[in-house]
């Protein structure tokens, strides 16, 4: 998720006070809670803040993990997060007299043990604590966040058996030695959460379905501009599908996404399927077209979604990078300029609910005057943002109706006003001169030009609207307008009646020579 990212579609965020509740019931969060709730000054920690080995089993206990065998490590995990999230605060003393005052001699064993008092620190109560009861929906949020940075960092880490091997004599990890770079690992994690982040949002994308797993690992690994992919690009595939199994088994907890893991029965099925199979069903092998997979197949290979908290959570980290990561009601307090100018990269829904949001916030004369004012323009983005504006002022009542007649005789307003009126079935419309039917028209169609909508919805509009006018092209190089060049030039290109786009060049050529 570089900083030069391209603007992303805007999101549609639940509440906060909805966030906070699914932030409040994510298993790994609740377990931190549970276990800050359980410390105390008695409680045995390391010089880096981690749970002694030799109070695990009582957290685990605290959870009700005992009998799980991995209830340690699920205990240990959920301690990094109190600790991160501030849920619990580490002190470490200073001196030995220090310790004793505010621990205690809890562990008769650690008690006459200089090198574990030196070592150990003790536990109170975190601020941040009383915050997930009784704070605002933000501050939960804010919590939530420092304890999903927590578990992003594990995610990002490799599994190791035995830290200590890795551990050199000035007591820093050699990481030459454990051939992992954390850099580009958290990077690689980042731009695997940002393509599913874009995946979910972007419209025609997969929304609130979930997404296979070697489609996102091929997503990351298989160049936009290759053909055919190497056997050499598909292990790599293979390689980031069984990476990205392990790093969504370790976020789903935090509540960040659903996740259905890779079938353990792959793991040792031989000549059946494999990764790469399932990143590029259909692709030839050994010479061969494969087969493609089923639904079922591909499920077993992983499937992976985002939750509504994890859509605020991604998006969080990437404002945080400084990326563009618009969300639908970002706009709602800001000007009409602002938001008409904000809505031209959103898709048609998004936009319309951004536009209904920032509607409902204000008296409907006032809105209307606001918009018709925005409108207003001859530089390029201003045909766009009309069209904005009559999609905008198409979601007011009758209450707009004298405002919109107050700008009948605006020579870049009337035409948009007209419509407005008889759409409405509005009475006494005077009718428009003819010079101010053919900007409207150029307008039009530079404003749809702008937008890079569908070709066919393009077309069909083109040929509608010199359909509707006789001696269209003669009239229409004449016109005022600082698009009118461009615009009869992409009606000749695009025109499907070839005398039609003839002339439709022509009057590009005239337009032209006009200036």
């Amino acid at each position: 998720m570089a900083p030069d990212h391209p603007i992303l579609p805007p999101v549609r965020l639940r509440s906060d006070a909805e966030l906070a509740r699914d932030a409040l019931a994510a298993p790994l969060l609740t377990r931190a809670v549970r276990l800050a709730r359980w410390a105390g000054p008695e409680t045995r920690v390391g010089a880096g803040g981690e749970l002694v080995d030799a109070q695990l089993p009582a957290a685990a206990e605290a959870l009700g993990l005992a009998d799980d065998e991995d209830g340690q490590a699920e205990a240990s995990e959920a301690w990094r997060v109190a600790v991160d999230a501030g849920l619990v605060e580490i002190h470490d003393p200073e001196d030995a007299d220090e310790y004793a005052d505010t621990a205690g001699n809890a562990d008769e064993g650690a008690a006459g043990d200089e090198e574990a008092v030196d070592a150990e620190g003790t536990v109170t109560v975190g601020e941040n604590l009383a915050l997930l009861t009784g704070g605002a929906p933000q501050d939960v949020l804010a919590v939530w966040l420092e304890g999903f940075a927590t578990v992003f960092d594990d995610a990002a880490a490799p599994y190791i058996d035995d830290l200590d091997v890795l551990v050199g004599p000035d007591g820093e990890i050699d990481f030459e030695a454990l051939d992992w770079d954390p850099e580009a690992e958290a990077e690689f994690l980042e731009g695997v959460l940002g393509n599913l982040y874009l995946l979910t949002v972007s419209e025609g994308g997969s929304g609130d379905g979930p997404v296979p797993l070697p489609a996102l690992a091929a997503s990351m690994v298989i160049p936009d501009d290759m053909g055919e992919p190497t056997d050499d690009v598909l292990e790599q595939v293979s390689d980031a599908m069984m990476r990205l199994d392990e790093q969504f088994r370790i976020l789903e907890p935090i509540g960040l996404v659903e996740y259905q893991p890779v079938d353990e029965a792959l793991m040792v099925e031989e000549g059946d399927h494999d990764a790469a199979d399932a990143a590029g069903a259909g692709r030839a092998r050994d010479g061969e077209p494969s087969a493609p997979l089923d639904e079922e197949d591909v499920s077993r290979y992983g499937m992976v979604r985002l939750t509504p908290l994890g859509l605020y959570g991604i998006r969080a980290r990437m404002l945080d990078a400084g990326l563009a990561a618009p969300a639908v009601g970002d706009l709602a307090e800001k000007g009409a300029d602002a938001l008409l100018d904000g809505v031209v990269s959103y898709p048609q829904e998004a936009a319309r609910a951004e536009i209904a949001g920032w509607l409902a916030t204000r008296e409907v004369p006032d809105a209307a005057r606001d918009l018709l004012a925005a409108a207003r323009g001859s530089e390029p983005g201003a045909p766009l943002r009309r069209l904005h504006a009559q999609q905008a002022l198409s979601l007011v009542g009758a209450e707009a109706e004298p405002v919109v007649r107050e700008v009948l005789d605006d020579p870049e307003l009337g035409g948009l006003a007209r419509v407005w009126l008889a759409e409405r079935g509005a009475a006494d419309i005077p009718a428009p001169p003819e010079s101010m039917i053919f900007w409207l028209a150029v307008d039009t169609i530079a404003a749809h030009l702008d937008a890079e909508g569908e070709l066919e919805e393009l077309q069909d509009l083109i040929e509608g609207l010199t359909g509707r006018h006789g001696g269209f092209f003669e009239q229409a190089w004449r016109v005022d307008h600082p698009a009118t060049a461009d615009v009869l030039d992409a009606m000749g290109r695009l025109h499907r009646d070839k005398p039609s786009a003839k002339e439709a060049r022509k009057a590009a050529f005239k337009a032209r020579s006009r200036r």
